[in-house]
């Protein structure tokens, strides 16, 4: 409809209409009365009809005035609370975060129930994925990388060197010889990451001399997948410690050697410059930094 009248003159004729009194209906408008007199006015000579009438006690409705008011006062009320939702949102500080998926299910997702218990007000959305993300243009607040620490123009945190430990299932160590020395590990399948440097490293930090047997193997792309081959007993798996605690303590893979070793990469967290100023973003990162600290 074209011809709405004003949505002010609206309100002060349903406000009237629900007390009985322009002058109570300027108090709950924080209007002056003469300004809700005036707002009657020019909506009755907008429709041509005679909404409230005068009396001894205040104002009442007209039949035509009656005919409206409620629906009037329910549409307001709409609008009431839309408002406020609208409100609520604005309220609501929400933090967009990128990281892998096997660093997402194995260690930040159980701890963001305490980021929780910590700031309420705080909503956090985690955005699992090995894609690299443009944080110059996505709509993402911080990114956990695992990686050399290498991100040009872009504020890094280190966080964590994970440690390195060699599994496999209990039914492929039953079915091979006996692993007593890092040389060992080359008797059996090697399963890698993408990159396939781990096992290299490892084997070398371990005085195992260079073996054509160190690159042999299946890759995966993510340490979730790693872990999962290793459980099916296609070879060795060597994964960061906190990968794997879940499945040795179920018996679902076995620490083949008691050697750990830092891994090459590290995790970093990285922003844009100058995004720790907003408070939000600014508590998530003071609450995962002590959280890699512990």
């Amino acid at each position: 409809m074209t011809n709405t009248p004003p949505l002010k003159a609206l309100r002060a004729f349903v406000e009237v209409g629900r007390r009985g009194s322009i002058k109570a209906a300027a108090v709950a408008l924080h209007v002056t009365p003469g300004a809700v007199s005036q707002q009657i006015g020019l909506l009755e000579d907008r429709l041509g009809v005679r909404l409230l009438e005068r009396e001894r006690q205040g104002m009442r409705l007209t039949e035509a005035g009656a005919s409206v008011h409620a629906l009037l006062g329910n549409a307001f009320s709409q609008i009431d609370s839309a408002m406020d939702a609208l409100e609520t949102i604005k309220s609501r500080q929400t933090l967009v975060i990128s990281t892998v998926a096997s660093f997402a299910a194995s260690w930040l997702v159980p701890r963001l129930g305490r980021f929780k218990q910590r700031y309420p007000h705080i909503e956090v959305r985690v955005e699992a994925s090995s894609t690299l993300v443009d944080l110059r243009h996505d709509r993402v607040d911080i990114a956990l990388r695992h990686g050399l620490g290498d991100y040009p123009g872009l504020d890094v945190t280190p966080l964590m060197a994970p440690v390195l430990v060699p599994v496999a299932s209990p039914g492929l160590l039953a079915s091979h010889q006996t692993l007593s020395d890092p040389a060992d590990c080359l008797h059996y399948p090697l399963l890698h990451d993408s990159d396939r440097a781990d096992w290299p490293l490892w084997l070398r930090a371990h005085g195992v001399n260079e073996d054509a047997r160190m690159q042999r193997g299946n890759a995966f792309e993510d340490d979730f997948l790693l872990i999962r081959a290793a459980e099916a007993g296609q070879g060795l798996a060597l994964v960061p410690e906190t990968y794997a605690q879940e499945e040795i303590a179920a018996g679902r893979l076995v620490q083949v050697l008691d050697r750990p070793w830092p891994a090459r990469f590290a995790y970093y967290m990285v922003s844009r410059p100058g995004a720790s100023q907003r408070p939000e973003i600014r508590a998530f990162m003071d609450w995962i930094t002590q959280e890699a600290a512990t």
